[in-house]
């Protein structure tokens, strides 16, 4: 797996900020790192960021301005805001943080410093409660976009390109859940369209789309009363894991 010269740059300055007290320093997220293209959408791809987490003895007030010094050169280097956990906050996070931190724990890989998850889980209940929640606050977050989008297909195409990242997340905390533990957004939207008997690949069209700058406003009417009727099903697919 390539790991960028930016994120080994960025350990030597988190080196130099926190000295003996970074513990562990990860990048994650590789798997699931695309490169630029056009889709027949008309969808064009951003370069993904890359993303990381510190976790240090503490973290104080200096330490952030230290940091924020730096903030512009890391992300002029393609690198995301790093995660900085102090060592016992994060082993408290996890409950609090299921999906986020199950998905870092699924794909991530050691840059320098000892394994952060070495003897930590994250709990199967917590983790399902929380795809729950998110399942629900995605169809509501749709619903009430389309009606502030006052049934523009512009401001539509929007909605649906701000909400295809997040619905791949959830996807992949669903296959997660279930077993299907993958790296790959567009396999996870497979393992759901067969779940939820949903035809025509609708889901994997918009796990397509996470990451691009813009869609058409013709393929986004197109795709919205779909992509509607997938989350709903979802919903009532994740409320009845209570019965199973």
């Amino acid at each position: 797996m390539h790991i960028p010269d930016a994120v080994h740059t960025l350990a030597r300055d988190l080196g130099e900020i926190f000295g003996g007290r970074l513990q562990s320093f990860v990048a994650y997220g590789l798997h699931a790192r695309g490169d630029r293209h056009d889709d027949a959408h008309g969808a064009s791809h951003a370069a993904a960021q890359t993303h990381t987490m510190a976790i240090v003895d503490a973290v104080t007030e200096p330490d952030l301005r230290a940091c924020a010094a730096r903030i512009t050169s890391w992300h002029g280097a393609g690198l995301a805001t790093p995660l900085l956990f102090a060592a016992r906050e994060f082993e408290h996070s996890l409950d609090a943080f299921p999906l986020e931190l199950g998905a870092i724990l699924d794909d991530h890989v050691i840059i320098t410093g000892k394994p952060p998850f070495d003897a930590l889980t994250v709990d199967a209940a917590a983790l399902r409660l929380a795809a729950e929640v998110q399942a629900h606050s995605h169809l509501l977050h749709l619903r009430q976009g389309f009606l502030e989008t006052r049934g523009r297909a512009d401001g539509l195409a929007v909605l649906i390109v701000r909400s295809a990242a997040p619905f791949a997340a959830l996807l992949k905390s669903v296959a997660r859940l279930e077993g299907v533990a993958t790296h790959d957004a567009a396999a996870a939207g497979r393992h759901a369209e067969r779940r939820l008997d949903v035809a025509g690949g609708i889901v994997t069209d918009v796990v397509k789309l996470a990451g691009v700058t813009e869609i058409s406003s013709d393929a986004a009417t197109k795709i919205f009363p779909r992509y509607l009727d997938a989350v709903g099903r979802l919903v009532e697919y994740v409320d009845g894991w209570s019965g199973r």
